[in-house]
């Protein structure tokens, strides 16, 4: 048989290739349990990307099933033995301050805009094509592959839990929902909850009363926008406008502040990015509550703003919580102060992500936290953890998909580990392959999310040929 030239493949279906991803890209397929029925469990969005993508692999005359309208599989070869390529089409929330619309998938510059064009909505078109590829060649395989898609990869897993409770395990796979060359190694992901009970409050020496103060959306993104709500006699108000507008400026954020119905009102601007670099962002409610705990306030409300200031500002690793923790094989622990919420008749909660190295004793870290943060006031509420995933790298798997890539890039397969976690944690045998393109930035979960058409095209070729050479 004649090599395949598998980019001239990709090549000859391009323009059904962009109108199949941008109309994927249009679906609103973000979490929405406030709106779910029987028919649609995570939202009527999250589930229409899902039927989306099973009718193309109907229409395309492979086997499809639909488990529940959590997750699915497009089905392609025949064999004893299954290769999985997991995807998802569920995608974060889109957020504030986008230059298109995110649901248009607009062409402009040679990459598409839209939430989900490089996480996961993309990638999950690039796989799917790769398999078409394969049928319409008539290139027969020994094994099975399957494209399992998920619909609440960016929240709680739902998907493939359910999933693999009905269904077999593949012997090894991938998920395209990364980087290139090869990510063998995923940090464990942890979240926890510090609650903060109300001690009696004391308001003689404050200026101001924190009425409410929240900020933070999700535990793996950084909060973009925090805002406060201040009681206070309105003496103070010019002084503390000052010191705000100074601060802001400083720190090189956007803000405003407000007078509205006798109440002092604060917003804060930061820069939203993956939990898994928090570095990368800049965390709006840190740096409101780093503002606040300078302040004059109610002895409540202090011990909350204090703590957030002292445990979180400038310390993303985690020294201050007593966990920070690196490995030769992933790196370095990162904390994620993710999600803030204040009121003064409730008392206050901070959800926190860490993504920890492989050899890390998460337990014991659980432990260290509880015993330093009960001395501030805050105990611990809901935890989850989700172990570290390490393939060795003389895998046969890797040495395959190591192959590939060289061969269709000219570059050599380093392997790589992430804090981030995909969906090749949930595989015995899996690792997280591509889009991501050396070099390129990475505009997941953030605003004007785009991918570049020629990488989309370049990492469809690629999968294509590395299903051919893991199923022949």
């Amino acid at each position: 048989m004649a090599e395949i030239n598998w980019m001239e493949e990709v090549q000859k279906r391009k323009e059904q290739l962009l109108a199949d991803t941008i109309g994927l890209l249009k679906i609103k397929s973000v979490l929405d349990e406030e709106h779910a029925t029987e028919d649609a469990p995570l939202g009527i969005g999250v589930r229409d990307a899902l039927l989306y993508m099973l009718s193309k692999g109907d229409k395309s005359g492979f086997t499809t099933k639909n488990l529940d309208n959590l997750a699915g599989h497009i089905e392609f070869g025949s064999g004893e033995e299954l290769i999985g390529v997991l995807c998802h089409v569920d995608v974060v929330p889109e957020g504030d301050g986008w230059s298109t619309d995110p649901y248009s998938g607009e062409i402009k510059d040679g990459k598409i805009f839209a939430r989900g064009a490089l996480d996961d909505k993309g990638p999950t078109m690039a796989a799917f094509y790769a398999v078409k590829i394969l049928k319409e060649l008539g290139l027969s395989l020994s094994k099975r592959v399957r494209i399992i898609i998920g619909t609440d990869e960016e929240s709680n897993w739902r998907c493939v839990k359910h999933y693999f409770e009905h269904e077999e395990m593949p012997s090894s796979g991938f998920a395209p929902d990364a980087d290139f060359p090869i990510i063998n190694a995923e940090k464990g992901i942890s979240s926890m909850d510090l609650l903060y009970k109300k001690e009696n409050n004391s308001i003689a020496e404050a200026a101001y009363i924190v009425e409410s103060f929240t900020a933070g959306r999700r535990y793996n993104m950084v909060p973009d926008y925090a805002d406060a709500v201040l009681a206070t006699n309105l003496a103070e108000i010019n002084g503390l406008k000052e010191q705000f507008q100074q601060y802001i400026q400083s720190h090189q954020l956007q803000g405003r502040i407000e007078e509205v119905n006798g109440k002092i009102q604060l917003a804060v601007e930061g820069i939203s990015a993956h939990a898994m670099e928090p570095d990368n962002g800049k965390n709006a409610g840190i740096y409101l509550a780093a503002f606040l705990s300078n302040q004059k306030l109610d002895k409540a409300s202090k011990g909350y703003f204090t703590f957030i200031n002292e445990t979180f500002f400038g310390d993303t690793r985690g020294k201050n919580l007593q966990v920070a923790y690196a490995d030769d094989i992933s790196g370095e622990l990162t904390v994620n102060a993710a999600i803030f919420s204040y009121h003064s008749k409730e008392g206050g909660k901070i959800g926190i992500n860490f993504r920890y190295p492989v050899t890390f004793n998460m337990e014991k870290g659980k432990e260290t936290i509880e015993k330093l943060v009960q001395t501030k006031g805050f105990t611990i509420g809901s935890f989850s953890d989700s172990k570290p995933h390490h393939v060795d790298k003389n895998n046969p798997l890797i040495k395959t998909l190591q192959k590939v890539y060289e061969e269709q890039t000219g570059e050599k397969a380093e392997l790589l580990s992430i804090g981030g976690g995909t969906y090749a944690r949930s595989l015995t045998s899996g690792v997280a392959f591509g889009p991501l393109f050396p070099g390129k930035p990475d505009v997941a979960h953030q605003k004007d999310e785009y991918i570049e058409i020629a990488d989309l095209l370049k990492a469809t070729a690629i999968y294509a040929q590395a299903i051919y050479e893991l199923g022949k």
